[in-house]
């Protein structure tokens, strides 16, 4: 293999974590990480001029018009040096390789996304595993999905300006991203932990939800229908439904590589979906990262003080 080009990997956190640790420690001599964060009062904007070599803080401003993390790769796109562009994000382990990784996987096969694996830390976010895995990571593979803690590709492979433009004017990134380019998935999952409370763990939910119905509404309306067949497969034939929907979850469990006994989970969490799926649909506004946000139109949000 060829020597990538250079590379500049997209961080965007307020604080210097674990994460910037390890990604910094795979760089190489013409590569650079933009850690980036909003102003000057994050915690991580104490370390400009403090950083490993290779590595800059770039911060972004307030968003106007779009959510943070948005504004955010925005701003790192435009800070970005190199030709060859990684975005990632600070809430799961980076292994050693992991950069070298996907420089494989794009000479193999051009712009790639590894998969996530959300794990819940409270008690909401571990019912809604089973969910997510199903109808998050298994559909990031098929479909394509770019997801944006783990996403590699080069400028020329995109309309930059189209992209930055939409990017200015929406919640999610990596919906925007996957709208501009097209990734192949790689099997190879990364855990992230999710919520930590039971509030944390339904505003990620409310997010994902009105991500789906934005970004890919024929998608969502599926999504809707098959929470209510299975909910009603379930009530109706606890011992089929509960049964039916706990063998895909362990066999997504599997295919993952996921050890752990939240599959069982399966038949709860479909039964309470559409509920939820309901609540969330009615709801205007979410929060995220410290702002809270209506999302009006696809290309219409407006950030609320929280």
């Amino acid at each position: 293999m060829t020597d990538p080009p250079p590379t500049s990997v997209l961080l965007p956190t307020v604080r210097w974590t674990d994460a910037c640790e390890e990604v910094a420690a795979m760089l190489a001599e013409d590569d650079e990480l933009l850690v980036i964060a909003d102003d000057a009062d994050d915690p991580v904007a104490d370390r400009r001029g403090e950083t490993p070599e290779g590595v800059r803080v770039v911060l972004a401003g307030e968003p106007d018009g779009c959510s943070g993390k948005a504004n955010a790769i925005a701003a790192g796109m435009a800070a970005a040096e190199g030709d060859r562009i990684v975005w990632t994000d600070d809430d799961f382990r980076h292994p050693p390789g992991w950069l070298a990784d996907l420089h494989a996987d794009y000479e193999r096969q051009g712009p790639t996304t590894e998969l996530p694996v959300f794990v819940g830390r409270d008690p909401l976010g571990t019912l809604l595993e089973p969910a997510y895995l199903i109808g998050g990571t298994l559909a990031v593979a098929a479909g394509g999905i770019a997801w944006g803690g783990a996403v590699v590709f080069e400028r020329a492979d995109l309309d930059e300006a189209a992209f930055i433009a939409d990017l200015r004017r929406t919640v999610s990134d990596d919906g925007t991203l996957s709208e501009h380019l097209e990734v192949t998935p790689v099997k190879r999952t990364r855990v992230v932990p999710a919520g930590g409370s039971i509030r944390a763990s339904l505003e990620r939910f409310v997010r994902f939800l009105w991500i789906v119905r934005y970004h890919a509404p024929r998608a969502s309306a599926v999504n809707v229908a098959l929470a209510v067949a299975f909910s009603t497969l379930c009530l109706a034939a606890p011992v089929l439904g509960i049964g039916f929907v706990t063998l895909l979850s362990g066999a997504t469990y599997a295919w993952a590589g996921l050890r752990r006994p939240t599959f069982l989970l399966a038949g709860p969490a479909a039964i309470a979906m559409p509920a939820m799926m309901a609540y969330a649909f009615a709801r205007r506004t979410f929060t995220w990262g410290g702002r809270r946000y209506r999302w009006v139109r696809k290309d219409d949000v407006r950030v609320l003080s929280e």
